[in-house]
């Protein structure tokens, strides 16, 4: 048997829980600390472990990069894409290297998976285009300057 207990105009229109609720958010907005960071004029400090723009390290002008294509591999958004070639000494080189920004989920395995420490994820978070990016091996190698 369903037993039915009567409820009184306060509990009816939950009025106590409300006030409780009002309380907090008042006592909140007159007396809390304020967390708001004026964006342009303040930057927020990241971790070191932060992973934002890619870069491509490069030693005396010449990229660290072999195209051993373990960075596509290990990639779970499939957005690294690269063309090897050859240079005359027999070592291998990206003629094109390309990461699709839109698709990548900036999970840091392709930096992991490099052996030479070519590929890496800088702090820079601001990223924001109107348009979909495709970062070329030429823009890659720029960036690591701004790192």
């Amino acid at each position: 048997m369903l037993v039915k207990h009567k409820r009184g105009l306060f509990q009816r229109f939950y009025v106590v829980e409300l006030l409780k609720g009002l309380t907090i958010t008042m006592k909140n907005m007159l007396f809390g600390k304020t967390v708001t960071i004026q964006y342009p004029e303040e930057r927020r400090n990241y971790s070191g472990r932060f992973r934002g723009m890619h870069y491509i390290k490069a030693t005396n002008g010449v990229e660290n990069c072999t195209a051993c294509m373990l960075c596509p591999t290990v990639c779970p958004a499939e957005c690294i894409h690269i063309e090897a070639g050859e240079r005359p000494d027999k070592e291998k080189y990206p003629v094109k290297f390309e990461i699709d920004v839109l698709r990548c989920c900036f999970c840091g395995m392709c930096e992991e998976a490099c052996p030479k420490d070519a590929i890496k994820l800088s702090t820079i978070y601001e990223m924001s285009t109107e348009h979909r990016e495709v970062y070329e091996k030429d823009y890659l190698l720029e960036q690591r300057g701004n790192k």
